[in-house]
């Protein structure tokens, strides 16, 4: 993800959430060097993208979203497992994400993928006329779990 690639990002964010993401978020996730790569078709075009912020040891999932009209068709999937292997490459020991307790086809995604819940944080997404949902705290263990038990 570039710069240049936020028109269509942006175009898709606000298709597929009532709370999207705002151009400072995803150029700021840009400028502080987060893990932010697209999915294209083969014209070129957006179909989804990720942002993930890596950490000591770990990396946290902050933003996967499949264009509305795409979904169902393994994009997120694959977005996920690239960014898997990314961080297992890194060294990470972890993954982590936040999704909304609704969201019940991320849910099966990540548990799919062998993803645990992990936690909830209350009230943690706006959903509107002053009330928040809360999300599933999930995790999921890299391959090369070497240094767990350091």
């Amino acid at each position: 993800m570039v710069l240049d690639d936020l028109d269509a990002i942006l175009d898709i964010e606000v298709r597929a959430y009532s709370h999207p993401w705002s151009r400072g978020n995803f150029v700021d996730s840009l400028l502080s060097g987060y893990r932010a790569e697209v999915r294209l078709d083969a014209h070129g075009r957006c179909l989804a993208y990720c942002v993930a912020m890596p950490g000591v040891q770990e990396m946290h999932l902050l933003n996967l979203t499949v264009d509305p009209a795409c979904q169902r068709r393994g994009h997120a999937r694959a977005l996920l497992r690239r960014l898997m292997q990314t961080s297992t490459n890194r060294g990470d020991n972890c993954l982590w994400l936040e999704v909304r307790a609704s969201n019940q086809a991320a849910l099966a995604l990540y548990l799919v993928e062998g993803f645990i819940r992990a936690g909830l944080r209350k009230g943690y997404y706006p959903v509107g006329g002053g009330l928040r949902e809360d999300a599933v705290v999930m995790s999921r263990a890299l391959a090369g779990d070497h240094d767990a038990l350091d």
